[in-house]
């Protein structure tokens, strides 16, 4: 049978221009677009050097073509961390002529006894600068079609995280750089200072200090955190994008940056499909069914798990093997593909919930898939998913899947609905609701997951490459204030036709798709999502470690009480965030 598997992958690889395997330039250069908006070059000429460097903050996403709001005297860098945990800091170069190959290099930082955060231990970026666009005209979210991208108002910003270690800067232009130090968990407590210099053949851009203070609390390693994450990952983007043939050694190796990325945030959850198009096809690159399913002449039913098994395990291999999420018996088209040997060819059955027709495909398949997740051991850790699916419907498909397995576990992103929820396993809702408390004790006491989740719905918080970068670190700070178990976002990498240069997509809002970028690249907005988690497991082990001393818990809870949407209207998240990371590192 997988004879007729290969067949159809490779007509569907002809059919998108992917025939032959190419090797992958996962690294591979790219030019910027234009910026739009005006320049101030009244301030360009008030520069008094030619070469400019200072510090700026990671909440802001400055300006490509002007002069950085920052005071040039501003050289010296201070963090502080617990032993273990990433932080973020943000070098900014302006420049009033042109500099080629310009070149970041950064000391080791020396701290008590000999001590040194070393720097393998801290990784540089050149931030790259990247087309968006805007809320809807109604500014209450992103969603629905774009044909026309001249109707948004659009500019560049910087998201990109780039992995090159030389770039050019323009004359008149500024350069972010991105700093993160991923201080060792052994080191010893006590403050850590070294450099962060520049190099270049036309000028000189003067050092930066960094001092870090390194707590004696030790953050766990990623795979040890709590927080539930759930980032929906999208293979056929990297096969389309780099040319190569689905399911080749050259597609592993495309996706192995992008799990990496992904494990070291913490990601708990396996995306897979279990159907053709279970979205529609809505993004660049719809979601082919990782099961290929046979009628045969007899009528019966036949299911290879090659593809499924080999995607897996791939991913289980990097690290991220809490959930394995089988989208979806309820798709936005109730139209269901699989092969005929009868006329040697693709057909459709459409088949509304609750039909016969519904039950004669899904019922053989649900029992013959529950056998082959036991004989691999995936059982107890698999969910039949499911997203923002009406509730009757809902109701049919569960009642369904528990007759063809009743210990099969289901999984729903979408809304809340009492009269489901003790069916749902894994239950995230939207960011604008929330799980009554009791229901919330009542679920983690039996193991359940309840995560929050946005997409293009909301105009804040959110991840856009528009959205203010703190709002990504607001996610998880709501998640701990309103006790969810984490948070899921709908595609991490379900890359637009040019993802380096143009965020912008023919439905939803700039950046929507997608927040990592091609060959390894990390975005602003990840990086401030991961710091986002980080905070909620120090409020977590906080929590425990300070149970007896009510006053701090108090201060805590307080601080806590800052993270409501609706404040988001009046107050900046960078304030709230900031605000609360000073009081939990003053503990």
């Amino acid at each position: 049978m997988k004879e007729y598997y290969w067949i159809i992958v490779l007509l569907c690889c002809a059919l998108s221009g992917v025939v032959q395997a190419q090797p992958g330039n996962f690294c591979q250069d790219f030019e910027e677009l234009t910026d739009t908006k005006p320049v101030d070059r009244e301030r360009w000429k008030l520069c008094k050097r030619p070469y400019n460097s200072a510090w700026g903050t990671t909440d802001v996403r400055y300006s490509k073509t002007n002069v950085p709001d920052v005071d040039v005297r501003d050289r010296k860098w201070e963090g502080q961390v617990w032993r273990g945990e990433r932080i973020n800091a943000l070098a900014l170069l302006w420049t009033t002529r042109d500099c080629k190959d310009v070149g970041i290099e950064v000391s080791d930082l020396k701290g008590p006894g000999g001590d040194v955060i070393p720097a393998s231990a801290i990784r540089t970026h050149f931030v790259r600068y990247v087309m968006t666009d805007e809320l809807n005209k109604d500014k209450r979210g992103a969603c629905g079609y774009r044909p026309d991208h001249t109707v948004f108002d659009s500019s560049v910003v910087a998201d990109i995280l780039d992995v090159k270690p030389l770039h050019d800067i323009n004359a008149f232009h500024t350069q972010p750089v991105w700093v993160n130090i991923w201080t060792p968990a052994d080191v010893r407590s006590g403050v850590y200072r070294g450099k962060l210099s520049f190099k270049s053949k036309e000028g000189k851009f003067a050092p930066l200090d960094i001092e870090l203070k390194v707590s004696e609390r030790t953050l766990p390693v990623p795979q040890e955190w709590a927080f539930w994450l759930d980032l929906w990952q999208n293979p056929y983007a990297v096969a389309r994008y780099y040319q190569v043939p689905l399911w080749s050694a050259e597609h592993f190796e495309a996706m192995r940056p992008i799990l990496k990325q992904l494990a070291d945030a913490g990601q708990k959850c396996i995306t897979t499909s279990i159907m053709h198009h279970p979205w529609g096809g809505q993004t660049e690159d719809p979601f082919e069914s990782m099961v290929m399913r046979v009628k045969k002449l007899d009528g019966s039913w036949e299911y290879d798990y090659a593809v499924f098994d080999k995607w897996v395990e791939f991913v289980m291999s990097m690290g991220i093997d809490r959930e394995i999420n089988c989208y979806s018996m309820i798709p936005w088209k109730l139209s269901f593909r699989y092969y005929d040997q009868a006329s040697d060819g693709m057909k459709f059955v459409d088949a509304k919930v609750g039909t016969p027709e519904y039950r004669d495909f899904w019922f053989p398949f649900l029992v013959d898939f529950a056998r082959h997740l036991k004989e691999k051991g995936w059982f107890e850790i698999t969910t039949i998913a499911m997203d923002e699916r009406p509730m009757d419907q809902m109701q049919k498909a569960i009642a369904l899947i528990h007759e063809a397995e009743p210990d099969f576990k289901v999984a729903l992103a979408g809304n809340y609905h009492e009269q489901i929820e003790k069916e749902i396993a894994d239950y995230c809702i939207a960011s604008r609701q929330l799980f009554p408390a009791k229901v919330l004790a009542e679920r983690r006491a039996l193991g359940k997951k309840s995560t929050v989740y946005t997409c293009c719905s909301e105009a804040y918080p959110n991840i856009f490459t528009f959205s203010p970068p703190a709002e990504a670190a607001w996610h998880a700070w709501y998640a701990a204030a309103a006790d969810f178990d984490g948070y899921l976002r709908w595609a991490f990498n379900s890359w637009v036709k040019d993802p380096l240069r143009d965020s912008r997509f023919r439905a939803f809002g700039a950046g929507d798709c997608y927040q990592i970028y091609p060959g390894g690249r990390s975005s602003v907005r990840f990086e401030r999502l991961v710091e986002g988690i980080q905070d909620y497991e120090k409020v977590r082990i906080l929590r425990e470690e300070l149970k007896n001393q009510p006053e701090k818990i108090q201060l805590l809870n307080e601080t806590l009480k800052m993270f409501e949407i609706g404040r988001l209207a009046e107050e900046p998240a960078a304030d709230m965030v900031n605000k609360a990371r000073e009081v939990i590192n003053g503990f």
